[in-house]
């Protein structure tokens, strides 16, 4: 199993939010859907998580620096949930 930071964008901060909810290794983290994993980091343990760091997950999922693709992330997370007010970066 890989160091969940291995993964592009993926530091020593967000690895350990990522161990919160229970993802320990690189490959867990890309079983799941990045806009799940960064919903249940606002939910259990940063309710304060914003839009680069939802970039920062979703990029790491496909391979991405997370400062190429923190509009069109946010621009899904938004299409997910409508009423979300991001705070700021």
């Amino acid at each position: 199993m890989s160091n969940v930071q291995s993964l592009v964008n993926i530091g020593a901060k967000t690895a350990e939010k990522l161990n919160k909810i229970g993802i320990d290794c690189a490959e867990e983290f890309l079983a799941k859907d990045p806009y799940v994993v960064f919903e249940e980091i606002l939910e259990k343990v940063d309710p304060g998580f914003c839009r680069c760091a939802l970039a920062c997950l979703v990029g790491a999922h496909v391979g991405i620096p997370w400062h190429k693709i923190t509009k069109k992330s946010a621009a899904e997370f938004e299409k997910r949930h409508p009423d979300y007010k991001w705070g700021k970066c």
